[in-house]
């Protein structure tokens, strides 16, 4: 059968019929093509090309259409083979076919979203269908930076511990030959041993319980069925929720032989970081974190990211204050004792800008070339800021 246009109808009706059937299926597109048989104005399609998401074949009747269909079926195999390739190169992700890609990084298989026990304490977006934040969303335009009683700052602190023990046991992880998927499956398991939730996961609907951003991956790199290649750089994104209050922080690791350019970037990204946290303390402004990482950043021959900002965290996973990386930003607020928030750098070997993946999450540099990341999650304190998520021992520059 056919897929038949009416131009007067904006509903669609289907019937299953052969193609000697006189029944069409009734679509809503009008424009006139040509017949594939005898070129007449033709508004008819094939409903397997519709169906297998083929090149349209429009025909101006059902007998045309019966006369080439010994033909035009030759064509569903041609089509058929040549779509297997190309989701064969995209882990089978449809979304992604015909995608022009940046750099060298592909998507590869989904394995199904991970379970959370019932018993573990949830996030409010945890259980929602369209895992919206309904917390965060109703503070969506507020300025206010929340300062968190010593009660609460025991409970982030506690939840920053616990997420620096996943990160740590997702970084032993990240060797040659494993997969990102299996990265995902070893936090999920060491937060639920914790009973801490992933924050990550059905936040917005991301599938996952961390992000691991490769290569060109600026961030938000949803795990998946490719394992880790020698000279890759694999960033970790870690977020708990326990007992209410969620920590945030992240690393990106050397995978096997990592080239000296690319060492330089993951050097420099990590330095950024530590140069930004060595100017906090109470009276600066958030705004002029920004200047600290920039100034280094280029210094070195980088670029800073300037769509995605650290932010406020506690109760809620994102709150006030947004922090920018990049200098002559317009973020507002000054540190106060109490205030909790994140410092997340996100630093390019080429220039700053970036491109969205048609999975709506992973994030990767524009011109292709690669980026590194690090993340803390930061106390205001009378004197400075206390790193709630540092290592417990020596220091991640050490490895170089």
């Amino acid at each position: 059968f056919l897929y038949r246009t009416n131009s007067s109808s904006f509903s669609t009706t289907t019937t299953t019929t052969s193609p000697s059937s006189s029944s069409y299926i009734t679509t809503t597109t009008s424009m006139p093509n040509s017949c594939a048989k005898c070129s007449k104005d033709a508004k008819m399609q094939c409903p397997t090309c519709v169906k297998l998401h083929l090149t349209p074949t429009y025909y101006c009747s059902q007998e045309c259409f019966k006369l080439s269909w010994k033909d035009h079926k030759a064509t569903h195999v041609k089509q058929t083979d040549a779509m297997v390739k190309s989701l064969e190169k995209v882990g089978g992700r449809v979304e992604f076919i015909g995608y022009n890609f940046s750099g060298p990084m592909r998507p590869a298989a989904l394995s199904p979203m991970r379970v959370v026990p019932k018993h573990i304490g949830r996030p409010d977006y945890a259980d929602d269908p369209e895992g919206i934040p309904h917390m965060e969303m109703s503070l969506r335009g507020s300025n206010k930076i929340p300062v968190y009683t010593k009660k609460q700052i025991a409970g982030i602190r506690e939840a920053c511990r616990l997420g620096r023990e996943v990160l740590d046991i997702a970084g032993k992880a990240c060797k040659v030959g494993v997969t990102t998927d299996e990265i995902d499956r070893i936090v999920h398991e060491a937060c639920i041993e914790r009973d801490c939730y992933p924050s990550p996961l059905n936040y917005k609907n991301f599938p996952k319980s961390c992000c691991t951003s490769l290569n060109e991956i600026i961030c938000h790199g949803i795990p998946d069925k490719r394992p880790l290649k020698d000279g890759d750089i694999c960033n970790v994104d870690i977020s708990v929720f326990h007992k209410g209050y969620h920590g945030d922080l992240n690393e990106t690791f050397l995978i096997g032989n990592v080239s000296a350019k690319d060492k330089k970037l993951v050097q420099t990204t990590y330095e950024c970081l530590e140069n930004a946290i060595a100017a906090c303390k109470p009276g600066f402004l958030y705004r002029d974190i920004g200047r600290y990482i920039t100034e280094h950043a280029r210094k070195n021959g980088c670029s800073v990211v300037r769509s995605y900002c650290g932010h406020g965290i506690g109760e809620l996973f994102h709150c006030s204050p947004n922090v920018p990386h990049y200098a002559n930003n317009k973020a507002i607020g000054t540190l106060k004792v109490g205030n909790v928030f994140t410092i997340e750098p996100m630093i390019n070997q080429g220039k700053y800008g970036d491109q969205l993946w048609p999975d709506d999450w992973t994030s990767a540099t524009k011109d292709g070339k690669k980026s590194a990341q690090f993340e803390h999650t930061l106390l205001v304190t009378e004197t400075g800021v206390e790193v709630l998520t540092k290592r417990t021992s020596g220091s991640y520059i050490d490895r170089f």
